[in-house]
């Protein structure tokens, strides 16, 4: 079992670090994200009495590198199934669930990967992290990233095309993201969003990840911490039941 999830794992891992743009690429939008806002809105924040505002944004461009990488990893899916590398791994005497679960992983390393090199590149900006509760934001990087590439991989598990699956992403990430509180605080938001955040599972990656890195928590990290493992663990399951059902 071990060896069947390594070896996927360790695809993932080196078409990403072979596709040198791909890297380049994954990192421009985040970094745009930090610069027009935490330069442009950094004074405002600041003039407001909430502090700084690179403290409070950096958490939540990680996680939405995260959020973008480990949704999109599906992708892969449905690039293999139109190549037919799909359909020689699923022949293989190996299980479904073995094969699913090699993806998830390899596609959740590059989400931390990638968020990483984001929180370093923001150091550059300003950012000061909590070095000693590093391990800590990493847990809540590792359980938001295998929750939403288990939801990429059991959206694309059910796709044919690409250009289908790249809207139905658009379609849920911006939302995810926007309303997850990564970019504003969520205290004094009207009761509608608040509720909205509260349902939405990126927002308790954002907060663990702040909370470990600046100490500023609206949920409670071991709130967070709990409803990232529930969550991850469930949606693996249903992922893996959806991959399971694929037919090439």
């Amino acid at each position: 079992m071990g060896q069947t999830i390594y070896i996927l794992w360790l695809r993932q891992i080196k078409r990403y670090f072979r596709n040198k743009a791909r890297i380049i690429g994954s990192l421009g939008q985040p970094l745009l994200f930090l610069i027009a806002l935490g330069l442009g809105f950094g004074p405002i924040y600041a003039k407001a009495g909430d502090g700084n505002y690179i403290q409070f944004l950096v958490p939540g461009i990680m996680s939405m590198s995260i959020l973008f990488t480990s949704m999109f990893a599906g992708m892969e899916i449905i690039w293999d199934r139109q190549f037919g590398f799909l359909k020689e791994t699923m022949v293989a005497p190996v299980s479904r669930i073995k094969i699913m679960l090699g993806r998830t992983l390899g596609g959740a390393t590059i989400a931390v990967f990638q968020a990483i090199i984001v929180m370093l590149l923001s150091m550059f900006f300003g950012f000061r992290p909590d070095f000693a509760m590093l391990p800590l934001a990493f847990v809540f990087m590792i359980l938001t990233s295998l929750l939403f590439t288990a939801l990429g991989t059991a959206i694309a598990s059910h796709l044919n095309d690409m250009q289908g699956f790249q809207l139905i992403m658009n379609f849920l990430v911006m939302p995810i993201f926007f309303l997850s509180g990564a970019l504003f605080p969520l205290e004094g938001m009207p009761k509608v969003i608040k509720i909205i955040t509260s349902i939405n599972p990126l927002s308790y990656g954002v907060d663990g990840i702040r909370g470990a890195l600046t100490h500023a928590s609206a949920f409670g990290m071991l709130f967070d911490f709990t409803i990232l493992l529930i969550l991850s663990v469930v949606l693996i399951f249903v992922g893996s039941y959806l991959f399971s059902k694929i037919e090439i």
